[in-house]
């Protein structure tokens, strides 16, 4: 198992958690962005650099992707490739996608994007908190337990 991080949106506390679980566990984190971010010097993690463009970290890591890896990332086209692969995904929230519920995410996000595309202002979510940040640490805990 690998986990990837949709790195160019991932909060830093939720990557600063990936990094720590990824040395406690010793399984392998890449950080894949279309931009250098900085990783602290382990042999479990590392980073990928992609161009720059629409979609192009989220094709690499599709790409690269193996039944079984666990993808960190918000976007939830990227989210449903994930999970077709045979991949796991989860929000940086806390919250896993799943073959049961990743077409009402697609089908909402999508509304949301017609909506902002008409011109209605849709609001950004919520502000990213110590409770999302618990909540992701709760899930890939649980996540790492079940398959490592």
């Amino acid at each position: 198992m690998k986990i990837w991080i949709d790195g160019d949106a991932c909060p830093r506390v939720i990557k600063e958690v990936l990094f720590r679980a990824a040395d406690k566990r010793q399984v392998a984190l890449i950080l894949v962005a279309n931009k250098t971010i900085a990783v602290p010097r382990s042999r479990f993690i590392s980073s990928l650099r992609v161009e720059a463009g629409p979609d192009v970290a989220d094709a690499e890591i599709v790409r690269r992707l193996e039944a079984g890896d666990l993808v960190v990332t918000a976007d939830i086209p990227l989210a449903s490739l994930v999970i077709e692969k045979g991949g796991m995904a989860l929000d940086p929230r806390g919250e896993i996608y799943t073959p049961e519920n990743i077409g009402e995410r697609l089908s909402m996000r999508n509304f949301m994007e017609d909506l902002r595309n008409s011109g209605v202002e849709t609001g950004g979510p919520a502000g990213f908190s110590a409770s999302d940040r618990q909540a992701f640490a709760n899930q890939l805990d649980r996540i790492l337990t079940r398959v490592l």
